[in-house]
């Protein structure tokens, strides 16, 4: 398989306050190089026959055809087309992560794994980490809950002891968003202008064909009191609440979109120091928005915090799901707002076709970081510069934007939105 290409007019500089990055997917420039020291690397990728994981192991494929892919899960027979599709660098290895003889013995002898076997909601144990350290084994999530996320946090200190490098909530978003966020506060940061609001807004098409676990996920986040922060004070609010309408600009224009419990709000309030920090998520078409927001009236949360009876709830209507999904596509859209002092706001904006894709793009785009020696021992959200440094976000976010319509950094709103309102002389709003 070639290398994965970059969009030409992906222009990176650094993200000071006037610098800007761009990407289309109708140009290209040269691949990102890789260190000949990790082109034979063996990564073991958990959950690698689902959506999330799967695309995970093609994207580091294509981006580095030398790697040793292993594809984990329990569905061989998922597991041996995949490889067949992967080429002769890869196989299956049938792996149970509540197992943990089978987590470790599966680690042996590998770089890196990468967890993607969620969800990771009401999971109570961190297990593939624990087996990671105990094996010196590099690791990285796609984790999306803020409980699971905080609970990796409290292994740091076995993962120092253990020289292990660990990245939790490494996907697309949280991920990506986080890194954008990071970026544009170290823009303000740089101006000396203090940051005072920071907002998350997702969209996507449908379950952006990312499967039934995506469907699962957003049931059980559904069961989950939303925290954000206000001024720095901390505040909870019904889940799948407070609707805004937001511009996501070309290709996607504006959406509905509502509070969710996601972890990259306490983690950048705690690590990019930001007082007021939320995150909001829609979809389409719109009825599945109100179908969320009924399921928060009418179903007790303890039904949506109780895994069994989510799964129950996926398989009836995972039908449907797909059906409108044929319908509705998978686009899929982040947009990342910092509010500052001194009344200045930027923006960052990230568009791809296809969720299913992009996901694993950017799980992988991690990956190679980790593999490259960039992050520290320890555990460490992506914001952080022991996880991702300064210097290597760059290279990271040039690799998680390949294919994207539109990535935008560091932009004001005007700039970014579809149809935006000028009040004469060139004054936007």
């Amino acid at each position: 398989m070639a290398p994965l290409s970059l969009p030409l007019n992906l222009k990176w500089t650094p993200l000071s306050v006037k610098a800007t990055a761009t990407a289309t997917t109708t140009s290209k420039v040269p691949e990102v190089p890789l260190p000949e020291k990790i082109r034979n690397s063996r990564i073991l990728v958990l959950g690698g026959t689902g959506r999330v994981g799967g695309s995970t192991a093609i994207a580091l494929s294509n981006l580095c055809p030398d790697l040793q892919i292993l594809v984990a899960g329990r569905n061989r027979e998922k597991g041996e087309v995949l490889t067949a599709k992967l080429g002769g660098n890869s196989e299956f290895a049938r792996v149970d992560i509540d197992d943990v003889n089978s987590l470790e013995t599966a680690l042996k002898n590998v770089d890196l794994v990468v967890h993607a076997a969620g969800p990771f909601q009401q999971a109570e144990r961190c297990s593939v980490l624990e087996a990671a350290i105990n094996t010196q084994t590099a690791y990285l999530d796609v984790c999306d809950d803020t409980s699971y996320a905080w609970r990796a946090k409290s292994f740091m200190n076995r993962a120092l002891d253990a020289n292990v490098p660990a990245i939790t909530t490494g996907g697309i978003y949280p991920g990506i968003s986080n890194v954008m966020a990071a970026e544009l506060v170290r823009a303000a940061n740089e101006s000396e202008d203090k940051p005072e609001r920071l907002r998350f807004y997702y969209y996507t098409a449908g379950t952006g064909g990312a499967g039934p676990t995506i469907l699962a996920t957003s049931f059980l986040l559904l069961g989950e009191e939303v925290v954000a922060y206000n001024k720095g004070e901390k505040i909870r609010m019904r889940p799948y609440s407070g609707m805004l309408n937001v511009d996501f600009g070309k290709g996607i224009g504006k959406r509905d979109v509502y509070l969710l419990n996601l972890p990259e709000v306490s983690s950048a309030h705690e690590i990019l120091g930001v007082p007021s920090v939320s995150a909001r998520f829609g979809t389409a078409p719109f009825f599945w928005n109100w179908g969320m927001e009924a399921m928060t009236k009418l179903l007790p949360s303890e039904f949506l915090r109780d895994r069994n009876k989510v799964q129950s709830l996926v398989q009836l209507f995972d039908p449907v799901v797909r059906a409108v999904d044929g319908i509705a596509g998978e686009r899929v859209s982040m947009r990342v707002d910092l509010e500052c002092a001194s009344g200045r706001n930027t923006v960052g904006i990230f568009s791809h076709r296809r969720l299913s894709v992009s996901v694993g793009i950017a799980t992988a785009a991690f990956a190679l970081a980790i593999l490259e020696g960039s992050t520290q021992p320890g555990v460490w959200f992506p914001e952080e510069a022991q996880g991702i440094p300064i210097e290597a976000r760059e290279v990271l976010l040039k690799r998680a934007s390949q294919g994207t319509f539109n990535f935008i950094m560091n932009r004001s709103p005007w700039m970014v939105e579809t149809n935006p309102k000028e009040f004469g002389l060139g004054i936007y709003l």
